[in-house]
């Protein structure tokens, strides 16, 4: 487990798809669910902090991928926590449609030749619509729901602005430096950098990402220098 600063620590262990602790005085908060086998070492991981599965009140979601909401069933079913989630991205996690896929007209580099294949995800009912803008009043002082569409088609970001502290999920991804997400798992590239546009104008400090170690030191400044690069 990394603290990442007071009351926020990145998960360790996982094979992909990271998953974020935050402490609150009411209980915690996770945000996203990793794949599918990373349930026990979430929980395990509570339980390092001296905290029991019931203390998990929230389950924040950044979009619905594989990578971000598989050992999310299990974890609902463990903690009883209430999940949040955007519109858009609620009908994927319960599974009343497939994950979206690459349009053919947006389909660049990988995406031209690879397509994944149709993927309907287990069900996990979603307790909580939040829109952009939206201030989660109850998790680390109040924590503001950003719309950052484009890799998934209702993708949001989380951002506290006290601390300039951003969970961007697959917006950027750092492999070990930052890059866009995969072009054949992102449905609309374009609309994904207006999104990175979006996240450097917040001039973030700490920023945590999907994938990869969070960015503490010259964010700001790095993230505006990818999102030029990117003709974001």
């Amino acid at each position: 487990m990394q603290l990442v600063t007071a009351g926020v620590y990145r998960l360790t262990g996982l094979i992909v798809g990271n998953v974020y602790l935050i402490e609150d005085p009411d209980g915690l908060t996770l945000i996203d669910a990793s794949i599918a086998p990373s349930a026990k070492k979430i929980l395990r991981q509570v339980g390092e902090l001296g905290r029991q599965p019931s203390d998990v009140k929230r389950i924040l979601i950044t979009h619905g991928h594989p990578d971000h909401v598989g050992a999310l069933p299990e974890l609902k079913r463990a903690t009883g926590a209430q999940v949040i989630a955007s519109p858009a991205e609620r009908p994927v996690i319960e599974g009343k449609i497939p994950v979206p896929r690459t349009l053919p007209d947006k389909r660049t580099g990988l995406a031209r030749v690879f397509v994944p294949p149709r993927t309907v995800l287990p069900p996990t009912t979603v307790d909580r619509e939040v829109q952009d803008g939206e201030v989660l009043a109850e998790v680390l002082d109040g924590l503001t729901v950003v719309a950052t569409p484009g890799h998934a088609p209702g993708h949001i970001a989380f951002w506290q602005p006290a601390r300039r502290l951003l969970f961007c999920g697959d917006v950027i991804f750092r492999l070990p430096n930052l890059r866009l997400p995969f072009s054949f798992f992102t449905v609309d590239m374009d609309e994904n950098k207006r999104s990175i546009r979006r996240v450097a104008a917040l001039e973030p400090e700490i920023v945590c990402f999907g994938h990869g170690k969070p960015l503490q030191q010259n964010t700001a400044a790095a993230i505006h220098a990818f999102a030029r690069k990117v003709g974001a």
